[in-house]
């Protein structure tokens, strides 16, 4: 059992919905990749420069004004603390981080120079320091920085201070705060130890509302048009089923439009010529076949004349007979040959009053015919084609099956008669059979016994003209059973 949609318009747009959702969802994934980068990228120069701004009016004051400076331009976002040893950054870090802690600490280096020596790390909580116990000076510049830091440390930003860092001191106390964080320490002029605690905004990696909501607009316009599109391209195949389903119910309803582009152009034409070419052959086939029964009317009607003067009275009767079968046999066949096809326009037939009066012509030859149930209103068909449909299956119940019920199923989409008999029914191998032109169960060409084998013939020739079914089933309990149903258009 498959999923894929039945229709080619249903189809074409399922493929246009998950191509252009693939696309929105490709495109907004790169465009959250590059925006997120670019917002690091940005908040990462504007962080480098107000450190480098501190730096340098740090660099300028006296160590006790420093503390005091530092103090005020603290903020949440970041944290300035005059620190007397070095920070130890975490024990690994991945690629992405080192990259990110490289990338902040060239802004710093750029922005500074080389006489600032910048150290760079990154956190996931960040870090800032307070409670610095005081120490010797020798310990805050040699330990500190004087072997670590030196003019050409910004070239060597992104290490993470790995293998160069000092334990952090014993009296410091770290508070954590969620976020990521860049950890930069530099050393002043006067081997002063500065550790800035830069947060990165949290709400640099919100979703873009905005943007969404502005794709959503763009799917939507674009589903809409490739609706209207596919919609378009679709209609004419429409078009063309729809005329061919008509061509089997009216061999000459009008001809296709041929416009509109090239290839729905081409199509309509071809169309329209099978058309012609169809309506062409069975005129002239019916033409042969007229002109064929015109001709063979003379020579029966001396073979009928001669037969009158013969003496034996017997002899007479069986001429008289044999000649009117042949008659017979000409007019039914050419009236298959024509397809019924008699010009007859449809109109409201009322099928009870149809069936009734079968019904009573039938009982006159001594045939029983019962009906049940009745239509909900008339049919739209040809009425002397369902007579002849409805005549020939009941004449075949009544014949064969000693009598017939009439069942009648209507609703506002199809109506269904079902014609029931009594007899034998029919052998499962030779059901679809008996529907073939001139094929009967018995090899007699006996009118008396079989007819001229066109009646079921003729009978699914009229219901596939009016555009619905006839089919045959043999009966459990005995006897066959003829669905005919025909649609209400």
């Amino acid at each position: 059992m498959t999923l894929l949609p039945k229709s080619l318009f249903s189809r074409l747009v399922l493929v246009l919905l998950v191509g252009l959702a693939t696309a929105q969802l490709l495109s907004f994934a790169i465009h959250m990749h590059d925006r997120s980068e670019l917002l690091q990228e940005s908040t990462g120069m504007q962080s480098a420069q107000r450190i480098a701004d501190i730096v340098k009016l740090l660099d300028s004051l006296a160590p006790v004004e420093r503390r005091r400076i530092s103090a005020v331009l603290s903020t949440a976002a970041m944290q300035i603390r005059l620190d007397q040893t070095r920070f130890a950054p975490p024990a690994e870090q991945t690629a992405e981080r080192r990259a990110r802690a490289a990338l902040f600490g060239a802004f710093l280096h750029r922005n500074l120079g080389d006489a600032w020596p910048v150290e760079v790390t990154m956190t996931d909580t960040g870090l800032f320091v307070a409670g610095l116990p005081d120490a010797p000076e020798t310990n805050r510049m040699g330990s500190g920085m004087g072997q670590g830091m030196g003019p050409g440390m910004g070239r060597g930003m992104g290490s993470g201070m790995a293998g160069q860092a000092f334990p952090p001191h014993a009296g410091m106390q770290y508070f954590s705060r969620p976020g990521l964080s860049f950890v930069a320490q530099i050393g002043l002029t006067d081997a002063t130890l500065v550790t800035f605690d830069a947060r990165q905004p949290t709400q640099s990696e919100g979703w873009p509302y905005r943007m969404l909501s502005s794709l959503v607009v763009l799917l939507a316009a674009v589903m809409a048009v490739s609706l209207i599109a596919v919609r378009w391209a679709t209609r004419p195949l429409k078009v063309l089923a729809d005329a061919a389903e008509d061509l089997g119910r009216n061999i000459n309803r009008p001809p296709l439009a041929e416009s509109g582009p090239l290839e729905v152009a081409r199509a309509a034409h071809a169309f329209n010529t099978m058309q012609a070419r169809v309506i062409h052959t069975i005129e002239d086939r019916t033409r042969v076949l007229a002109a064929m029964s015109h001709d063979l009317k003379t020579p029966i009607t001396r073979l009928r004349l001669r037969a009158e003067m013969l003496d034996d009275a017997g002899l007479r009767a069986k001429f008289v007979s044999d000649l009117g079968e042949m008659e017979s046999m000409v007019g039914v066949t050419l009236d298959f040959m024509r397809g019924l096809d008699t010009g007859e326009q449809a109109k409201p037939v009322d099928i009870k009053a149809l069936l009734e009066s079968l019904q009573a012509d039938i009982a006159e030859t001594g045939g029983g015919v019962s009906i049940e149930g009745a239509p909900l209103k008339p049919y739209a068909g040809r009425p002397q084609a369902l007579k002849r449909c409805l005549a020939n299956l009941l004449e075949n119940a009544v014949k064969y099956g000693k009598r017939a019920l009439v069942t009648v199923d209507d609703n506002d989409e199809r109506i269904a008669i079902v014609i029931r008999d009594e007899g034998p029914g029919i052998p499962e191998a030779e059901i679809e059979r008996v529907f073939e032109p001139f094929y009967r169960l018995e090899g007699s060409r006996n009118r008396e016994t079989g007819g001229t084998g066109l009646g079921l013939s003729i009978a699914r020739s009229v219901a596939e003209i009016h555009g619905g079914t006839l089919s045959l089933h043999n009966r459990s309990e005995g006897g066959l059973e003829a669905r005919l149903n025909l649609p209400r258009r």
